[in-house]
């Protein structure tokens, strides 16, 4: 998992509360059995006019011209601006997967449905929570400032916007560490690989008949 310390990127407005996994990755694409390849089929049902199906050739798709990944001013976008209860309904992985499999390392919403938020940093994508009256004001602004950046520091744990206005925001403790060492739950468990293995030895040693084949 790559680590996150600071991240400045163009931010991508999607205006919408409860915005649902299923949307996020249409539950067609959860076919694949690998983890990798989920960013092209993002908000498929939003960016494309057809139905969309795993193995299709997506540059024959007609696209849907009023998307706002289809815009060219939001195509290096790696910030989502949401609006609240981002990520509800099912529990599938497979959603952060696809945001950051396209391209977004930070999210910006009100508020995120629990799980969602969990597997998020499980998989180095930030999710920020700020105020209301704040993402109002994004959206404003980003919708009249082609371009628009922000800055992320999780360090400090701000937001900075080009005007040099700057917000906090919370995140636990176990979180922060989490991204800012770029640890998933195995790479956690790999920290005390000797200790583990210590454990192995004097289990074994204790309980030899565990070793004998049967």
């Amino acid at each position: 998992m790559q680590a996150f310390a600071t991240h400045k990127g163009v931010v991508a407005p999607l205006d919408r509360e409860n915005v649902d996994t299923d949307l996020i990755i249409p539950k067609q694409f959860m076919k694949s059995i690998r983890r990798s390849g989920f960013g092209a089929n993002l908000f498929d049902e939003l960016r494309y006019l057809d139905h969309g199906e795993p193995g299709m050739d997506n540059s024959k798709r007609p696209i849907n011209p009023h998307f706002m990944l289809n815009q060219a001013r939001y195509q290096q976008a790696s910030i989502l601006l949401g609006r609240r209860n981002f990520g509800c309904g099912s529990s599938r992985e497979h959603a952060p997967w696809a945001l950051q499999q396209y391209g977004f390392r930070v999210l910006v919403a009100q508020s995120y449905a629990d799980i969602f938020s969990n597997n998020c940093v499980k998989n180095g994508l930030l999710p920020i929570t700020l105020p209301e009256e704040i993402v109002d004001n994004l959206f404003q602004t980003v919708a009249s400032t082609p371009g628009y950046s922000l800055t992320v520091d999780l360090t400090q744990q701000t937001v900075s916007a080009p005007d040099g206005e700057v917000w906090k925001f919370e995140i636990d403790s176990y979180r922060r560490e989490v991204l800012l060492q770029g640890l998933d739950e195995i790479g956690q468990t790999l920290m005390h690989a000797d200790e583990i293995r210590a454990f192995e030895a004097r289990h074994f040693a204790s309980h030899p008949w565990l070793l004998t084949p049967h």
